[in-house]
Order: structure tokens, then sequence, then C-alpha cells
């Protein structure tokens, strides 16, 4: 697969901009001192379905030609990425179906088959098995969720939205768990600001970004994963780990009740809806403040799906 570059990026930004939101830049005094460092938050709780997954699931449908189209689309998500497909699918006229574990959340069950699509329920574990028979049997265009470098440029232009508003930024951050995002944000700070930090935001309880960039070698994922953080459930991708390798990302680790936490902050003190897996890069930022001291970092909140079940009971995870 060929590897994203900034031109891809801005490309991309051109082709999504009728379908997409310019999500808010917002920023919280007491989140600042807590830190002691200037915190853009870059909003894509805000964007169409809830999430940055809009943007690569439209670049992806987007860059497809008419005869790919009438075929229709086909992914595996556990919720965001599926919600993203269906709504560009569907606002294009294009067929979609959405693999999906048995596990997944209420909420985004409703919200990939309130955009349309057509669902295939599964094992967590068997969804790329069941992918590819859909894929054999219908000839669909398999979209996949982040080893594409459509999704990834796609995802890119929420960082290139962020450097274009604020301008120059000590480091950026961004949640991981395929990595689309947090690749597409290092393609794109990486190009613009060359000297600023690029900081990764996983659980503890997922971390095979963390390892496969420490060892130098592509990790599996948990057998079992499970996290608060739910849209951080998969393992990271081939491309996406070339492109983290590539520029030297570095991923911070955080706890189950640190994410909560953050969670509770952000909602508390920005007033704002985000889900777990967006409050890693908060979280994060805390374990690490030493070294953004007096920095201005800017940090990419992922979604705001959630259905509150992580405010039951912040003692153990549960899927938001």
């Amino acid at each position: 697969m060929k590897t994203p570059d900034i031109d891809a990026v801005r490309s991309a930004h051109e082709r999504i901009r009728p379908y997409i939101h310019r999500t808010p830049v917002l920023g919280s005094r007491s989140i600042d001192e807590e830190l002691g460092a200037r915190v853009f938050f870059k909003c894509e709780n805000f964007q169409k379905v809830g999430a940055f997954k809009a943007r690569g699931a439209l670049n992806a449908i987007l860059s497809l030609d008419p005869a790919e189209r009438a075929q229709g689309v086909l992914t595996h998500s556990s919720g965001n990425h599926g919600a993203a497909l269906a709504y560009g699918a569907g606002a294009l006229g294009v067929s979609c179906i959405v693999v999906m574990p048995d596990t997944a959340p209420q909420i985004k069950i409703d919200a990939v088959r309130g955009y349309g699509a057509e669902i295939v329920f599964c094992p967590q574990a068997d969804r790329p098995t069941i992918c590819e028979q859909i894929r054999l049997e219908s000839r669909r265009t398999l979209i996949h969720p982040y080893d594409d470098p459509a999704i990834i440029a796609g995802q890119g232009t929420a960082a290139l939205e962020l450097i274009e508003e604020l301008g120059e930024l000590d480091g950026v951050i961004a949640p991981v768990g395929g990595g689309g995002l947090l690749s597409g944000t290092a393609v794109t700070v990486s190009a613009l600001l060359p000297r600023a930090k690029i900081l990764g935001a996983e659980p503890f309880r997922l971390d095979d970004a963390y390892r496969s960039l420490t060892s130098g070698r592509r990790q599996p994922a948990p057998d079992r994963p499970d996290s608060c953080a739910d849209g951080l459930l998969t393992g990271l991708g081939a491309l996406p780990f070339a492109i983290l390798t590539d520029r030297r990302v570095e991923i911070i680790r955080v706890e189950e009740d640190e994410i909560i936490d953050a969670n509770r902050t952000i909602v508390e003190r920005m007033k704002i809806v985000v889900e777990p897996s967006a409050a890693t890069v908060l979280a994060a930022l805390r374990r690490t403040r030493d070294s953004i001291a007096g920095m201005r970092f800017g940090a990419i909140l992922s979604g705001g799906n959630t259905d509150f079940s992580w405010l039951k009971d912040p003692k153990a995870p549960h899927r938001d």
C-alpha cells in the first residue's frame, strides 16, 4: 500500500469538504493551569456521525470509481467507522454492509442502522473473516477502518484544520487503536510542523501500539481486549505502524481510572460530551505534564458517541 503524504491529505480535504463539519477548537483555562501548558482541543465529537471517522470514510468512498460505487461497500467496525461509512454511503447513494461485533454498544448499532446500512453480527475476532466472505460473495469494495491510504489521508484532515487555525504548535496528540487517526495526524504534523512532538494515547489494557513501536515489530492485539475506551479495541494496522515508526511517534499509556477521570473533567469543565476513547488524550497529557510544560499542544478529541455507561461504576471498565 502506498503511504499517503501531505498532498494526499490536502486532496482529501478538498474532496470531503462539502460533506463534513469544520469542527471547533476549544480550550479550558483550568486544564491549562493544571498541565502548565496551553492545550487546544480539536472537537471531532461535533463531527458528522459524532466522530472523526466521517473524514476517512467519505474520502475512501469518494476515491472509488463509479463502477466500484455501484457494487457497494463493506467494512467491519465496533461502531464509529461503521456509522461513518454508512453515513457516507447514504449521502452518496451507495449500498453499505457493516460487520459488527456482537458486543457492540447499542448506541453505535442504532447509529449504523439509522444511516441505512445493513449489519452483520459476529464475535469480535471473527470480523475480518466474515468481511472477506461477504466481499467474495458480493464483490463489494472493502473499506478497511484504518489500514487504507484513503482512510488515513482523510483522518489527517483533522490535524490539517487544527494547524491551519492555530499555526505553530509544539506538539499534537491523538488516540490510537487501529492507528488511522494517529498515522494521518503524524503525516500532517511531520510535514507542516517538523519540529513538533507527535504523541499517541492508548489504554494499558490495549497497548499493542506501545509494544509495537518500542520493540520495532508490530505486536498482536490482546486476545480478549477490554477497556472503557471501546473505540480503541482494534490492533494497530500494518500501514499505520510503518507511518508511526517512520515519524518516531511516542505512545503514552493510561489506566482505566485515568481515562474515566479525564472524561469527567472534560464533561464538567468544558461542558462537552466525549467518549472515553477521546478522553485518553487528556489522561495521557496528565501523565506527561512535566515534558509539555510551557508548550502549545493540540489534542484531537476523537468522538462523542457514548451512552454514559462508564459513569455507572468508575472502578470497572464499561464499553462506551
